[in-house]
């Protein structure tokens, strides 16, 4: 299934509220996941039931586990992919980046699954890595001002 079927298909998250398969469950215990957690995700209706992406989650669950061990946090491993300011596209003109082309490279090395450069990129948007509203957009100014605050987290 791609994108655009997940976005035609998917129904009100508030459907969802603490029942969802995932939904503010920690990495930590999908990791946990057993094989009869992932025959009971492939019923819910309320999911895309595909065997390979539901694998994939507990098995990027269990490599951030050891990402963890490895490099002290997630935040300063991703982190460590901010692109630097000279290097930023135009605002909403890509859908990758050198940074997430690398990021996707890294986690596939470590054994993630079904994470390539687009998905990274989106991430590393939603994670503030990547401002990438438009310039007359007035979230972009606040998201820039909310950077300027905090501290990237580094390795430990």
């Amino acid at each position: 299934m791609d994108r655009i079927q997940v976005l035609q298909e998917r129904k009100p998250v508030s459907r969802y509220r603490g029942k969802s398969a995932f939904l503010e469950l920690p990495f930590t215990k999908i990791a946990n996941f057993s094989e009869s957690d992932i025959e009971r995700l492939l019923q819910d209706s309320g999911i895309v039931r595909h065997r390979g992406k539901i694998e994939s989650v507990v098995n990027n669950a269990r490599c951030a586990l050891e990402l963890v061990a490895q490099e002290g946090s997630l935040a300063a491993f991703f982190w460590s992919f901010e692109p630097a300011p000279q290097n930023l596209e135009k605002p909403q003109s890509a859908s990758t980046s050198k940074e997430s082309i690398a990021l996707a490279k890294a986690l596939k090395k470590r054994g993630w699954k079904f994470v390539g450069p687009t998905t990274c990129y989106a991430f590393m948007q939603a994670m503030g890595l990547i401002n990438d509203h438009a310039e007359a957009c007035i979230y972009r100014k606040k998201v820039s001002e909310a950077r300027k605050k905090f501290s990237k987290p580094v390795k430990q």
